[in-house]
């Protein structure tokens, strides 16, 4: 049967352990497989009663002679899969059992013998179908998955058949030579649908090892690590790291071990570990993205000029008497560090900032420097199968390094600083962390629901699902 959606999901699964911890994992409930079963067998029923079946043409040996047959425009009219049931066996896989399937079909037949010939329009009632697979998904060390089905029967039941406008010893003749062919079709095709309906699923799980494109500068791997069956789930590790574009050298951090919490509600869970935001921030931080450049142009809120700060520190109004543009640059002095706690997300920031007059003939002359050290709360949201985040200030702590202009109090400075900071800087980073992190994706599936939970050294999104057919 099946491509039991998009998300038999993730059928996964027997346990391979690679060495590294995961920045990444992700469980699947048995409340998912129960929805992916629902969808799959409503995708099933659909693409069934749309599907144009190939003919059957062969013959039976009938005494002396064959019985030569022919059934062609096959149609399915109906299907009914009253009793399915999806089962997580560990360390063996995942079973699909179909119990006393139905299905209705009408078709044209075609009969011959040397004796006589005959033909027509039927109506065949096939019930009490079962079938039973069980599939497995081994890990290779390059963490490339697949789904071999490791069993399938399929015993096809009894079959009703009805030759419109035939009775008598005709009728029962015609039966009996066209339910051998139904019946091995049937018996024979069953578990190759399924197993064709299985790559799709493995399709998509291959596109898990493709690296993901968050911007120009930076993006993440989510291929697998581990899969491992429980009764209750699936838990799935996946590598979780973000590597500057097109650099895949490792990043300089180690990823600690983690588990998510024993819960079960939602159909999915996915558990961000600090290391993957450490990744991102490393990977952003190699780019360039720290570093910001705000001259008089770009700044919106006030008109930065060497007379705004001359009114603050008269030494900066002695060196220039004339006002010049003022150009303020921020560079990272050190990657930045994230910190999860319960409840809490923070990130602390090193910056050095330093203040340029610029001059008539477009030289800068440094006026400046101060050491910047922002500590940042992150809240999180989930948007358009994105995971966005946006900062927030808690405090500020400048320290002067370097000055052209003699020395001077930083804290009479501060204000101005901080207001700048405030205004250019931090609009700036959420504008960008709007857009967000794509999140591990399969073909049609979206998240619904999500809530996000922040706990000590990972980010939990708890959600259900929705497949779009």
């Amino acid at each position: 049967m099946v491509k039991i959606c998009c998300s038999l999901l993730l059928l996964s699964l027997l346990s391979v352990q690679l060495k590294a911890n995961p920045g990444l994992k992700v469980r699947i409930t048995q409340k998912a497989l129960e929805y992916a079963k629902e969808v799959g067998l409503e995708i099933l029923k659909k693409n069934m009663e749309k599907e144009q079946f190939p003919d059957l043409t062969g013959y039976e040996r009938f005494g002396l002679g064959n019985v030569n047959y022919n059934i062609s425009r096959i149609r399915v009219t109906a299907v009914e899969f009253p009793n399915v049931s999806i089962s997580l066996m560990p360390r063996s896989g995942v079973k699909l059992v179909i119990r006393n399937a139905s299905l209705t079909i009408d078709m044209n037949w075609n009969i011959r013998t040397w004796m006589f010939k005959d033909g027509g329009r039927s109506t065949v009632h096939i019930s009490k179908v079962f079938v039973t697979a069980m599939f497995s998904t081994p890990l290779d060390r390059m963490g490339h998955t697949s789904i071999p089905l490791i069993s399938c029967h399929t015993t096809p039941g009894d079959t009703d058949i009805k030759l419109n406008g035939k009775s008598g010893f005709l009728h029962d003749f015609f039966i009996k030579y066209l339910k051998k062919p139904i019946h091995r079709r049937l018996a024979t095709n069953s578990c190759p649908n399924i197993k064709s309906g299985i790559r799709l699923i493995a399709k998509d799980l291959q596109s898990l090892n493709v690296p993901v494109r968050i911007d120009d500068l930076a993006e993440i791997d989510y291929s697998l690590n581990n899969l491992e069956v429980f009764r209750p789930h699936i838990d799935m590790d996946l590598k979780g790291i973000v590597y500057p574009a097109g650099n895949y050298t490792g990043p300089p951090y180690v990823a600690a071990p983690f588990a998510i919490p024993d819960q079960n509600d939602s159909m999915l869970y996915l558990a961000f570990s600090e290391y993957f935001f450490q990744t991102s921030l490393f990977s952003y931080y190699t780019a360039g993205a720290f570093n910001i450049t705000i001259e008089k142009e770009t700044c919106r809120y006030l008109n930065i000029n060497t007379e705004m700060f001359g009114s603050i520190i008269p030494e900066i109004a002695k060196y220039s008497v004339v006002p010049y543009p003022v150009m303020v640059k921020l560079m990272a002095t050190e990657i930045p560090l994230v910190s999860l706690q319960q409840d809490s997300f923070t990130l602390e920031i090193l910056e050095s900032m330093e203040v340029f007059a610029v001059l008539p003939d477009s030289n800068n002359q440094s006026l400046f420097t101060v050491n910047v050290a922002a500590n940042t709360s992150v809240a999180l949201n989930v948007f358009d199968q994105k995971l966005t985040g946006s900062l927030c200030l808690n405090r500020l702590q400048f320290s002067l390094i370097h000055s052209n202009v003699g020395s001077f109090e930083i804290s009479f400075l501060e204000n101005v600083l901080s207001y700048i900071l405030q205004t250019e800087v931090i609009p700036s980073a959420n504008a960008k962390l709007s857009r967000g992190f794509p999140l591990p994706n399969l073909a049609n599936v979206t998240l619904t629901r999500p809530h996000i939970t922040i706990a000590q050294g990972y980010v939990l999104i708890s959600t259900d699902v929705h497949y779009k057919h």
